[in-house]
């Protein structure tokens, strides 16, 4: 008994593999093009005629505060800093922060800090963070505040 050939025998392809590898792609995709986005909170920014462009500092902080004046840290609400432990969660995050940058020979942050805040918000709300800001061991200087453009006429 001799093996019989198959004639024409086809080649198949399994694309399996393949296409869960381009679903996992789009999903990596999708996860980091959401975390770039995750430190600004939905607000209203006020106008300002000397508005610039935001230049995307690589590591700096961000704090978004909310018309209630309650504040946003990376996706993660609290209070207001009317509140001891959101003041306290304010600070930790900021002294942990700074601590993972440079300082400068006077001690102060080489770390910028972005302050968001609703057109609506008091700037009371701005004023606290501010000053939590120069308290010993946080001590930022370069504190941006954000606003939109006016529409030019």
């Amino acid at each position: 008994m001799g093996r019989k050939r198959s004639e024409g025998t086809a080649i198949e392809l399994d694309m399996t593999p393949m296409i869960d590898v381009v679903f996992l792609m789009i999903i990596f995709f999708m996860i980091v093009n959401d975390m770039s986005q995750q430190d600004l909170a939905e607000l209203k920014l006020p106008k300002a005629d000397m508005a610039v462009d935001d230049e995307n500092e690589p590591g700096r902080m961000i704090v978004n505060i909310l018309t209630d004046g309650s504040i946003e840290i990376k996706r993660v609400k609290y209070g207001t800093l009317d509140d001891k432990n959101t003041e306290n969660a304010l600070r930790a995050y900021l002294l942990t922060e700074v601590a993972k940058g440079e300082k400068d020979p006077a001690g102060l942050s080489e770390r910028s800090l972005l302050v968001r805040a609703d057109k609506a918000t008091q700037f009371k709300e701005v004023q606290k963070v501010m000053r939590i800001c120069g308290e010993k061991g946080i001590q930022i200087y370069k504190v941006h505040l954000a606003a939109a453009q006016n529409e030019q006429k």
